[in-house]
């Protein structure tokens, strides 16, 4: 018979499974605030618009992800799952 992970080591793994996550979010919110500077440092002459459509896809991205990685839905799942390990409800 094989290795059964205990309880400890799923509720430890799913932790850092959400450390993880939540590293890589914080890390890609500096992606919004670079284009949200460009919003802010904006003059009469530039192009508004055309930058908060910057800044709205830039969020997206952080959020949902991108071509490559999860963005924060990927802690999104790695919450529900250490909270499940956990034996907490949400």
């Amino acid at each position: 018979m094989g290795y059964v992970p205990a309880v400890n080591d799923k509720l430890a793994d799913a932790r850092e499974e959400l450390d993880k996550e939540f590293l890589q979010v914080r890390e890609n919110l500096e992606q919004i605030r670079v284009v949200f500077d460009r919003v802010t440092a904006a003059g009469p002459e530039d192009d508004v618009f055309g930058l908060l459509g910057e800044l709205e896809d830039t969020v997206k991205k952080v959020r949902t992800g991108g071509l490559i990685g999860s963005g924060a839905k990927g802690h999104r799942e790695a919450r529900e799952k250490f909270f499940e390990a956990k034996g907490t409800p949400l």
